[in-house]
């Protein structure tokens, strides 16, 4: 195992390779253990005691982060995230699929489900009514961080899907924060739809998986429009993840009620498609000819600088799981997203210089970043692995790959097109396969080279010295991997030609 900066080159092709496969072989049984034991965590108690809480998981609840850190200095991430608990369990549904933990897994798939529920009838004035004197209980000098009265009683009916986490114990978070925050229904009702074709799914879960996705389209149709904080949780505006993942949920929301019954008299699923379209029309503005890039928002009052060209547009279209067209992994524009995101990091990360040839560029979230260290991000150089192999998975399938102006220095990167912005012949496309292969290998590779032998994954490792910082065994990060591996072994199974050098399992 290379230990946490000790990225070397001189490695030998197949020896590096043979490193990867068996670092990935160990990695994915500790990054599939961690994401179960984030989920009904019932064992944990965490002591708030600034907040004056005693805060016990229930069964269903998926904890960001099980480290029990109180921003001394590791943060507070004891919460239940609808983002990253969507996230981690859209992992467990490829840990089962894979044929791991099947029943473990479908008996935390369905506390998640019915914890979910209860969520969603959680009602901030009934919080007040019956614990009016909860103030009492907080420490003095922390009243400064706890929600005014009038915001907690404004959570009432839908407005609770703009709550972006939860405490564990299914309990309303009463200290300030960013809010609203729009893209957890959206990822919520994609990653129940995609568990929705097991067939290991009893009745009973059927039906409140039904009714937790209807609320959840019902919420996207009545506020997309409206303005809500980013992923990072930090500006409020449109953003293009939330409008991409609305998109989404919406579009794979009509086609999942016709197809299971739900639809019953046509009317829900034509409103989920005509809102569905006006959302890609707006999408479209979101690009810039003269930036080159996918801009990550709109509308910001007060913009920081250096986040238009920020990593949630491409973990947006990871998510959001588009097959084909524009915002896939098959769009030329996203593709010169990434390249530009690639320049971004791989020009101002200090790991990034010298690294060895098989390396990707450890990635971050946007320039000028200065939470903890500022990235790298363990689910960023994940993320870009996963697009990478996604876009092979879909070269294998058969798909057509466009080639523009805007995809051209991607394409001319990986040597699959040339300065005339013409692609390798379809004969040729094993060369096309193994090339994006090898490039998602890059950044496992990364990933495999600033992570310890323990297999431990924070959110963060030092962009000037590999360390890792920020939350210790973040549950996103070890979903991120559990995705990526999962999609590099899709594309190794759609192939329909034999593989040469520098791309096998």
């Amino acid at each position: 195992m290379v230990e946490a900066g000790a990225a070397t080159g001189g490695v030998p092709a197949r020896a590096a390779e043979d490193h990867l496969h068996a670092w990935m072989a160990r990695q994915y049984p500790i990054s599939a253990a961690a994401v179960l034991g984030a989920i009904s965590a019932t064992h944990l108690v965490k002591e708030r005691r600034g907040f004056g809480q005693t805060i016990r998981p229930l069964p269903g609840s998926v904890i960001a982060s099980t480290a029990l850190g109180s921003w001394d200095p590791d943060p507070d991430y004891f919460f239940h995230w609808l983002r990253d608990s969507t996230i981690v369990i859209d992992a467990l549904r490829h840990v089962i699929t894979a044929g791991n933990v099947t029943g473990e897994g479908l008996a935390r798939f369905k506390e998640f489900v019915a914890f979910s529920l209860s969520l969603n009838r959680l009602d901030g004035g009934a919080f007040l009514r019956e614990s009016a004197d909860f103030r009492k209980s907080v420490d003095p000098r922390f009243l400064q961080f706890v929600r005014d009265d009038s915001e907690l009683r404004a959570i009432a009916g839908d407005r609770i899907f703009g709550e972006p986490r939860f405490n564990p114990d299914a309990t309303l978070d009463i200290s300030k924060w960013s809010r609203p925050q729009h893209d957890g229904p959206a990822l919520r009702a994609l990653v129940l739809m995609r568990f929705w074709p097991l067939n290991t799914l009893d009745e009973g879960l059927r039906a409140a998986m039904r009714a937790l996705i209807e609320a959840d389209l019902c919420f996207i149709l009545k506020h997309w429009r409206e303005p809500c904080f980013d992923i990072w949780e930090e500006e409020q505006g449109q953003h293009y993840c939330t409008r991409l993942l609305h998109h989404a949920a919406l579009v794979d929301g009509a086609c999942w009620m016709r197809e299971s019954g739900t639809d019953e008299k046509g009317a829900p699923a034509q409103a989920c498609l005509t809102a569905a379209q006006e959302i890609a029309q707006s999408l479209d503005d979101y690009w810039s000819e003269d930036k080159g890039f996918y801009m990550s928002r709109r509308a910001v009052a007060s913009p920081s600088p250096g986040k238009e060209l920020d990593f949630a547009t491409i973990l947006a279209v990871i998510h959001a799981g588009r097959k084909e067209g524009a915002h896939s992994v098959l769009d030329p524009s996203v593709m010169a997203t990434l390249a530009r995101l690639e320049e971004l990091f791989d020009a101002s990360y200090k790991i990034n210089q010298g690294r060895p040839e098989n390396h990707g560029p450890a990635m971050g979230r946007y320039a000028g970043d200065t939470y903890f260290s500022g990235g790298a991000y363990y689910f960023s150089t994940l993320g870009a692995a996963e697009f990478y192999y996604s876009l092979a998975g879909a070269v294998a399938a058969g798909a057509d790959l466009p080639v523009t102006a805007a995809n051209k220095a991607f394409l001319f990167r990986l040597g699959i097109a040339d300065a005339a912005l013409a692609l390798l012949p379809r004969e040729d496309w094993q060369r096309l396969f193994e090339a994006l292969l090898r490039r998602g290998d890059q950044f496992m590779a990364t990933v495999s080279a600033y992570t310890p032998a323990s297999g431990e994954l924070s959110e963060q490792f030092d962009q000037a010295t590999g360390a890792q910082t920020s939350a210790k065994t973040l549950a996103w990060s070890h979903a991120a991997f559990i995705t990526a591996f999962a999609r590099r072994e899709a594309a190794l199974g759609a192939q329909n030609f034999p593989v040469l050098t520098g791309a096998s399992r």
